[in-house]
């Protein structure tokens, strides 16, 4: 088995992800992992929605697993099989933002609990990183900005919505007025930059 990033947004596939999707003997994704990776599965070629995520450790060696952005970065890379890295959303916000990754610690705030990914990059901003959190639909940024306040001036918040989509959005401010959530497909970063 293979599991291949398709990149966050699309036009994203890298040539080894198309050649792996192109050789796959079936696929299977989320819904938006399919619609990312659609122009390089072949035709005639098997293709299943991901309906329980358990039973794809016992998928054969010519399957495919799609996964969204990066596998590596709160993707499906826990599962056995080679990895074919994408385009995560992390790499396309750092490049939106001029960002270096040497400044940037990861965190996920996705399905996880939201207080614990808020005190942890508020953590990350008090040693002078920027703290970037993989968000889910539900994360709070207004409580985020509400607990960076305290860390004085120069601190910013950026919200990174629909990454690589023509609808793509990036707005930045600043605790006191932080930038307003418009989508459910996002990313935040905060700290001095």
């Amino acid at each position: 088995m293979k599991i291949v990033g398709v990149g966050c947004g699309p036009g994203q596939l890298t040539p080894d992800a198309v050649r792996s999707i192109a050789g796959a003997d079936e696929v299977f994704g989320s819904a938006r992992a399919i619609a990312l990776a659609l122009q390089a599965i072949r035709p005639g070629c098997p293709v299943h929605e991901i309906c329980d995520y358990r039973a794809l450790r016992s998928l054969g060696p010519g399957a495919v697993v799609l996964s969204t952005g990066d596998p590596m970065l709160s993707g499906l890379g826990y599962l056995p099989g080679e990895i074919v890295p994408g385009i995560s959303s992390l790499q396309v916000a750092l490049a939106r933002l001029h960002l270096s990754w040497t400044r940037v610690t990861v965190l996920s705030a996705h399905g996880r609990d939201h207080a614990a990914a808020i005190s942890a990059a508020v953590s990350e901003v008090r040693r002078e990183r920027v703290a970037f959190l993989v968000a889910d639909p539900t994360f709070p940024v207004p409580l985020l900005a509400k607990s960076l306040k305290s860390l004085g001036e120069g601190i910013r918040v950026a919200v990174c919505e629909n990454l690589g989509y023509p609808e793509e959005r990036v707005e930045v401010g600043i605790p006191s007025v932080p930038p307003v959530v418009q989508s459910s497909l996002f990313v935040v970063l905060c700290g001095r930059f």
